[in-house]
């Protein structure tokens, strides 16, 4: 049986069109068009996605943290940080052993910035400062 397409939109490639076989992922629309990705820092995307590639029909997956940080190349310290965003933000669920990819909430969850009141906040969360100091100890320049 021959896909249908409206004769304005074919595909690029319709002999490369996807369908789910012996596999099961999806990231909702709403995900890109309800803010959700916006809201979302690159680490956070990355595990994210990782967490939905996964995962089975139920979003369930068995996933250690090693082979997490391993395979996104990330630190423990940065996998936690991310870990506990996504879990802040609703996304996923997470009982010590399993991680479960969670239905969209009704809206994003933002996560207030904190206001960067001391030298130490500024060296640890403002790029320009970052920057600065870079140069200042490295001596590059861009």
């Amino acid at each position: 049986m021959a896909a249908r397409y409206p004769p304005s939109r074919p595909p690029i490639r319709p002999d490369r069109v996807r369908s789910t076989q012996g596999g099961f992922a999806f990231v909702p629309n709403r995900f890109l068009h309800g803010g959700f990705f916006a809201s979302l820092n690159h680490a956070e995307r990355a595990l994210y996605l990782f967490l939905v590639l996964a995962a089975d029909r139920h979003g369930l997956s068995f996933y250690r943290h090693d082979r997490i940080c391993s395979t996104l190349e990330i630190t423990l310290d940065e996998y936690l940080l991310v870990r506990d965003s996504l879990i802040a933000k609703d996304l996923v669920a997470f009982d010590g052993a399993r991680f479960q990819v969670l239905s969209l909430p009704p809206t994003p969850i933002v996560q207030p910035r904190r206001p960067l009141l001391t030298q130490q906040d500024l060296e640890d969360d403002d790029p320009a400062t970052i920057r600065q100091l870079l140069v200042r100890e490295l001596g590059v320049r861009r």
